[in-house]
């Protein structure tokens, strides 16, 4: 399923935002350390503050300087369609949660939206190294190799997962987390419950990981991961199996091969 049309821009564009982002992933390893920042709800969120202020000091001017014309996505948590034209949706410390406390699934993630459909994106491992490349009709890789989907086809066979998208999320939000979780323990091999969701995509698009799903419409969160899987051979829709774009109310990225018997199980909850 191709969320867009073949970004004919996107060699030359992929390769100065991979340089940016790198560079932004640098700033925030160098902020990490290997122990929790913060006791109060108050201390937590001015680390998580103080991350993103530190990243994009050094990520938004070179992006924005990349694509003449772009504009910038300001609220990371922010959710529905975005006016047309062409966006960076951008999570300066994406899984900023977890580094704030001392582990290691975080990344540096910047994604360019044209008219609500992700054509390019970079997604950056500070600790490992490893950075994730797609561009729309171009494929997608990990530190240059091509990636590519599992090739299950039954769910019972699935590692599965999904998560929280952001702190506060209403009641009816939650429950719907949990009873798909339920739902999934009882028709998958294993589900995996976890932040964020970037981290988990990346999985999916390499064949590590059989599916995610999400019930909300956190942009920064979805972007980067819908084109990664997308490129690599995956299918990626709304909770109706209907085509996903950035104004989707939900999300399902899966190998093709288990998409259909996911939506099913996915459409009790």
């Amino acid at each position: 399923m191709s969320i867009a049309m073949p970004f004919a821009a996107g060699t030359t564009l992929l390769s100065e935002v991979t340089v940016a982002v790198q560079a932004a992933g640098r700033t925030l390893r160098e902020r990490h350390t290997p122990h929790a920042r913060g006791v109060s709800l108050d201390e937590i969120v001015a680390e998580i503050h103080a991350n993103d202020d530190a990243v994009l000091e050094v990520l938004r001017e070179p992006l924005l300087r990349a694509r003449p014309g772009s504009r910038w996505a300001e609220d990371e948590l922010a959710g529905g369609a975005l006016p047309s034209g062409e966006w960076w949706v951008v999570d300066p410390a994406e899984g900023n949660i977890n580094h704030v406390h001392g582990t290691d699934d975080w990344a540096v993630t910047a994604t360019l939206v044209r008219d609500n459909r992700p054509v390019l994106t970079v997604v950056h491992l500070p600790l490992s190294g490893d950075t994730y490349t797609a561009t729309a009709g171009g494929g997608a890789h990990l530190n240059g190799r091509v990636l590519k989907v599992s090739a299950k086809t039954a769910l019972g066979a699935a590692l599965v997962g999904t998560g929280q998208a952001r702190p506060g999320e209403d009641e009816r939000t939650l429950r719907r987390i949990g009873d798909s979780v339920t739902a999934m323990l009882m028709s998958g091999l294993v589900v995996r419950v976890s932040v964020p969701a970037t981290l988990q995509l990346i999985h999916v698009a390499a064949g590590r990981a059989d599916a995610f799903w999400q019930f909300s419409d956190v942009r920064s969160g979805l972007v980067a991961g819908a084109l990664l899987v997308t490129e690599a051979g995956g299918t990626v829709t709304d909770m109706e199996g209907g085509p996903w774009n950035a104004g989707s109310r939900d999300f399902l990225a899966t190998a093709p091969g288990i998409h259909t018997a996911a939506l099913a199980v996915l459409a009790s909850v």
